[in-house]
């Protein structure tokens, strides 16, 4: 009985993790040319002042590549490769 018990609360706590990690896990990118700041804080390494200065910038300049996010103040390549898998500028 009590292996079921901790089977239970195995599977518990992996459904939990599940719901609580999902932005790190989730398959829809964000696209840096429509994306609001709330959606954009949600990349690692990028708090609310440099999401003000992605969309500051794609103000003036649309992004046509992932790579331009680098022209930005507070992007830098280590930035940048930590967030090119979640990140595009179509769709």
């Amino acid at each position: 009985m009590k292996s079921v018990k901790k089977v239970l609360i195995y599977c518990l706590l992996v459904l939990a993790m599940s719901f609580v990690c999902q932005p790190a896990f989730s398959a829809e990118k964000i696209n840096i040319n429509t994306a609001t700041i709330e959606q954009l804080v949600v990349l690692k390494g990028v708090g609310e002042k440099t999401a003000q200065h992605i969309v500051e910038y794609r103000e003036k300049k649309k992004f046509e590549t992932v790579d331009e996010l680098i022209n930005v103040k507070g992007i830098g390549q280590k930035t940048l490769d930590k967030i090119r898998d979640q990140i595009t500028v179509t769709g």
